[in-house]
């Protein structure tokens, strides 16, 4: 098996196995852009020898059980207890060979940088934002191996599950190794290619420090802030910092701090050469990527290198409305490193062991952050530091978090004390005494936004949506229309937790109609014209139950997931799927890009009863709506062309259920979770069976699963099947979409041809 792979040889889209940082900096290298040459210590080199060692299971388990831990001293037990299950396992000597033999490769015991790249870091949706561990100035086979297994340890640290149990991310935790030759840095920074404090799209924000970049990423120090316009590559602002020392590597090769005197502390970083070139550079990545990017950069010997890129995952709605200043003088301020405006009582805390102290809600006040906090950063209303710029570690985390943050207030720790209430402005990065909010017009960050320049492309992008609420922030994204609007959450919240069956017993037919009504009609006027993919109810008889007055209408099922559900349960209870086709009709009056789909689908003739159902309803009259069915039992496989035959005019593919029954998993069995694969070759032969049945007949093919969400190799094959649209997160949109582009331009080269969407 191989363990390593060098980064000639790895693409963004090989992400799952060398993880967000290992696949981009392959990208970068196939963008002939200038990036230190390394390897990666592939995932399965950690699955591998945690699996020869006799501990995975025991580390999956352990993991999910920690996951739940709230209280930060046995989070802290816990994670103690995983990594030195990992250490103890150590590295296989199969995986130990091929490293050393990389090693070697790139030159006769060279120092290097060891750095964690876990799967789910760097990615569109989430930055991990240095939780893991990295290590800089590694020389030596040993030193090496026990960085790497260093590195696989961090996975588990407290501060790094806190954080994966904050962002939902429940599946195995996997984790890559980049190995990469030192730079030995004069000048280093990071460069954001859209203002990561108000949206800009059209601004390059460069930040800058003396030595090795680590001070600038972990806030220790005040950098260098350069403002560029995108166009032409104008300088518009420059904010020198202020930097007491700097870190550079001894003879030894260990980091050194070097104190500076206040010349130095105080001078500019960067000539204006040198902030072109790492600006050019920059946007060289976003246009590669053709979505905004985080790069980290350093100077040696007068060459700039490129050591990391990563998607922006925190961008706020672009140019967003300002705050309207106050009339008072503010407290503290700083730089507006996250947008929003909150009023709270200050905590003013130095470590993060004194986390406890913080109430929820409360405005953490620190000297700076580093990843130790996260625990307590998740429970604050916002966020002031002394230290840090833009692209330190408490920005990301509060713009991740969608809290307000200001940071290198120089003073916020001394000039604030416990108890005093205040309002912090992330916008204008200043602090007020008092309560101020009702002077603000600012909005808070909601889900991340693209690059000015949208790239078109010829498979539609569509999105997930759940919620009406969220309806005019997600319908602001660059999609195509929804793909797949999930009826269940809307009608939990529309009836307000009430079984349907119950309300309609106690004569609520019209205050179903009319509630669900109010939400779709929220959902489609905020994406008119574009079209919503409206996806009937399909509770599964234990959720059903769990409604108020739901367990006298829901039978117990020993197997609910292939129970009594979908297109089979609109024949059989018609009356309440009846008043869903009469809440959609009344919505298409108004606003006629909404459409039907049914979902789980087994045999042709429950479709054929209920499309008769349809077509005897009110929507049955209504000319231009399409009729799509879900593609999630196998036998889809078999009966599509019979579908088509009925006059359906679309087909979604639901890869999480259709995975689970094409490989007889049940996708909610922690036992079983390893042997849920959509990307399994018999699951993915289904889909390309389904995608070309469906180009055959001309008909609209799609795929709303959760593998595009999460894995964007996935999307790249289903571009090359010939899909004619796919659905992804909200938060994974931008990326999303330059991913299908840059898929689209492969297979354009190829000569491949393509089937528009009707």
């Amino acid at each position: 098996m191989g363990y390593v792979r060098d980064f000639a040889h790895i693409r963004v889209t090989d992400a799952e196995e060398a993880g967000g940082k290992g696949a981009n900096l392959g990208e970068l290298v196939s963008a002939e852009l200038p990036v230190p040459p390394g390897f990666v210590v592939l995932r399965d080199a950690y699955l591998d020898s945690m699996e020869r060692a006799g501990v995975r299971a025991e580390l999956a388990a352990a993991h999910d059980e920690a996951m739940s831990l709230v209280d930060e001293d046995r989070l802290a037990a816990a994670s103690e207890r995983m990594q030195e299950l990992v250490v103890k396992a150590g590295m296989s000597p199969q995986a130990r060979e091929q490293v050393l033999a990389a090693y070697q490769n790139l030159g006769s015991d060279l120092y290097v940088a060891v750095r964690s790249s876990a799967t789910g870091e760097d990615g569109a949706d989430a930055s991990f934002a240095g939780m893991n561990a990295t290590f800089t100035n590694v020389r030596g086979a040993d030193d090496l191996i026990g960085r790497v297994v260093d590195c696989w340890a961090s996975l588990f640290g407290a501060r790094v599950v806190a954080y994966r149990a904050s962002r939902g991310f429940n599946a195995e935790p996997a984790i890559a190794v980049v190995v990469q030759k030192m730079v030995k840095s004069e000048r280093s920074g990071v460069a954001f290619t859209a203002d990561p404090s108000n949206g800009n799209v059209d601004q390059i924000v460069v930040e800058g420090a003396l030595g090795l970049g680590e001070v600038v990423v972990s806030g220790s120090v005040e950098p260098d802030t350069y403002v560029l316009a995108k166009d032409g590559l104008r300088v518009l602002r420059t904010r020198v910092g202020r930097q007491a020392y700097q870190l550079v590597r001894g003879p030894d090769g260990g980091d050194v701090r070097i104190d500076l005197d206040e010349d130095t502390a105080t001078a500019r970083v960067l000539t204006d050469d040198q902030i072109l070139e790492v600006a050019r550079l920059a946007a060289a990545v976003e246009a590669h990527y053709g979505s905004p990017q985080d790069v980290e950069w350093a100077i040696e010997d007068g060459r700039t290198w490129l050591v990391q890129a990563r998607p922006i995952t925190t961008l706020g709605t672009a140019k967003a409305e300002e705050s309207e200043p106050a009339d008072l003088e503010p407290l503290v301020s700083g730089l507006a490193a996250s947008p929003g405006r909150v009023a709270g009582t200050v905590r003013v805390l130095t470590v993060p062991q004194q986390g406890k102290r913080l109430r929820d809600g409360e405005v953490l006040v620190a000297p700076m952050t580093n990843p130790d906090w996260v625990p307590t950063m998740r429970r604050a209303g916002a966020l002031v530091t002394d230290s840090g710029g833009m692209t330190c570690h408490a920005a990301i985390v509060a713009r991740e978090l969608g809290v307000p943050c200001v940071v290198g207030t120089g003073t916020a720790t001394t000039d604030l004390t416990d108890g005093q209430l205040v309002t912090v402005d992330g916008s204008l990065g200043e602090v007020l005494a008092g309560d101020q909010t009702r002077k603000s017009t600012t909005t808070a960050p909601v889900v991340a936004v693209a690059p000015a320049a949208v790239e078109s492309t010829g498979t539609k992008v569509y999105v997930n949506l759940a919620i009406a609420e969220r309806a005019e922030a997600v319908a602001a994204l660059p999609v195509d229309g929804v793909g797949l609007l999930r009826a269940e959450f809307m009608l939990t919240e529309a009836l307000g937790g009430q079984h349907p069956r119950d309300l309609l017993a106690n004569g609520g037919q019209e205050k179903f109609v009319s509630a669900m009504s109010r939400s779709l009609l929220r959902i489609t006027q905020a994406f008119n014209p574009r079209p919503v993919i409206y996806r009937a109810i399909d509770f599964r008889t234990n959720e059903f139950r769990g409604l108020t007055g739901g367990e006298a209408y829901e039978a117990q099922e020993s197997n609910p997931m292939i129970g009594y559900r979908g297109c089979y349960r609109y024949v059989r209870e018609p009356e309440l799927f009846t008043l869903e086709l009469s809440a959609l009709a009344r919505v298409r009056e108004h606003t006629p890009n909404l459409h039907l789909m049914i979902p789980f689908v087994r045999t042709k003739w429950e479709l054929e009863a209920c499309l008769e159902l349809i077509d005897a309803s009110p929507l049955g009259r209504h000319r231009g709506m399409h009729r799509w069915v879900m593609a999630e039992v196998p036998s889809v496989v078999h009966w599509l062309p019979e579908y088509v035959g009925l006059g359906i005019d679309g087909v979604s593919i639901g890869s999480n259920d259709l995975t689970q029954l094409m490989l007889g998993v049940d996708r909610d069995s922690e036992t079983c979770a390893e042997l849920f694969d959509e990307s399994d070759p018999a699951v993915l032969d289904a889909i390309g069976q389904i995608v070309g049945t469906a180009r055959r007949l001309g008909i609209t093919s799609s795929l709303c699963g959760q593998a595009p969400s999460t894995q964007l190799g996935f999307a790249e094959r289903l571009v090359r099947m010939g899909i004619t649209s796919i659905s992804v997160n909200p938060d994974v949109v931008c990326v999303a979409r330059a991913t299908i582009a840059a898929a689209e331009r492969r297979l354009l080269l190829d000569g491949a041809l393509r089937t528009p969407e009707r």
